[in-house]
């Protein structure tokens, strides 16, 4: 299913998906739409959970063209912000959009993974629309077979969670797979639940790649285990 976008702003989102959608190998989402702002609620909640450090540390992965990190600047006016994503032309986009910013505290990154960051480096990470594919729930498939696989699921996860700080933030909204099903989660809380209105209608699979009836699945903000530096 494609992500969570407001009624309003359907018949835009549809015309730029036809645009968008171009074949890049490993990508898990295939559309590369996004928003400014797009989750108010959530970015509000992270601000404010990292009020008392003055500069977090912030990794936005599937960052597609900079929205989500211009907008996690607005929030945090001091934070060093990298952006990741999968798709070249996508990180070009977000490097002519910040020229001219000076802003030396923004960066990006063309990579498919986050093998190449730092361990417990990131106060907080951002993965919102990215490991999910909107055909398995445009086809209402019953297995996820090989558009989504749980082990790539839970490689993603793990690496989110070896380069989180103790006490670090991960946030994961829209995903075809629950949080909770990976080995990772053992070393996280959930601090965070999303509404049902907050949440975009993909199908939910679990271990096995088998289809949840009905699945749902709320939780989307998580706190690593531990004290943070």
């Amino acid at each position: 299913m494609r992500p969570f976008i407001p009624a309003a702003l359907q018949p835009l989102a549809a015309t730029m998906r036809r645009r968008l959608r171009k074949p890049v190998a490993g990508r898990f989402q295939p559309y590369s739409f996004t928003l400014p702002d797009r989750y108010p609620w959530l970015f509000d909640f992270a601000a404010e959970a990292l009020a008392g450090k003055p500069a977090p540390r912030l990794l936005s992965f599937g960052c597609s063209r900079g929205d989500e990190v211009f907008s996690l600047r607005q929030r945090f006016p001091d934070a060093p912000i990298r952006g990741i994503d999968i798709n070249p032309a996508n990180i070009d986009a977000c490097i002519a959009r910040s020229r001219g910013l000076n802003d030396d505290r923004l960066s990006f990154q063309a990579a498919p993974d986050t093998g190449t960051e730092p361990s417990g480096h990131y106060d907080a990470i951002f993965c919102l629309a990215v490991l999910c594919h909107g055909d398995l729930t445009v086809r209402r498939a019953r297995r996820s077979g090989r558009l989504m696989r749980f082990a790539d699921f839970e490689r993603t996860v793990d690496g989110f969670s070896r380069c989180l700080a103790p006490g670090g933030l991960l946030f994961l909204h829209t995903t075809n797979f629950r949080f909770s099903d990976t080995a990772a989660a053992a070393a996280f809380d959930a601090v965070l639940e999303a509404r049902p209105d907050q949440m975009a209608t993909d199908l939910l699979y679990d271990r096995n790649g088998l289809l949840v009836p009905n699945g749902r699945y709320y939780p989307v903000g998580f706190r690593k285990r531990g004290t943070g530096t």
